[in-house]
């Protein structure tokens, strides 16, 4: 069998890039999934303006971060329980770690791949994620 497939212009590439590549998408698609789980799950506890920003080009810290704004601590709480709620009961998918649940002004769901920032308004605001990797994305 041949371990290697001729592309144009003489680009040769392995069975073994190919599977990686097979791999990756495939992993791209779950993550993806559970992002469309975290999202309705979002949008049920009415968060305001939830965006899904795809970051696999820019870092290794995750390949998709969400950003939804909760109109009070209270808020934000409810809204990542949700979120856990559903990613667990959809998908069997816990956080590997969960920050700022004491505050509840900032709360950040860490999935791996998959990244959740629950804000508050001002919060959001100032930190202004979505701006930060717009930019380094080059809209991607």
């Amino acid at each position: 069998m041949n371990d290697h497939c001729e592309l144009s212009h003489n680009i040769f590439v392995t069975d073994e890039s190919l599977e990686r590549e097979r791999v990756e998408k495939m992993k791209l698609e779950a993550i993806e999934q559970f992002a469309a789980v975290a999202v309705d799950s979002l949008e049920d506890k009415r968060a305001i303006d939830v965006e899904v920003l795809k970051v696999t080009p820019k870092t290794t810290l995750a390949d998709v971060f969400i950003v939804a704004t909760g109109t009070s601590n209270t808020h934000i709480k409810t809204l990542a329980a949700s979120v856990e709620e559903k990613l667990k009961e959809v998908h069997n998918l816990r956080p590997h770690h969960i920050e700022g649940l004491e505050a509840q002004n900032w709360v950040l769901l860490d999935y791996g791949d998959l990244i959740v920032h629950l804000m508050l308004e001002e919060d959001r605001m100032f930190y202004n994620l979505e701006s930060l990797w717009r930019t380094s994305l080059q809209q991607v």
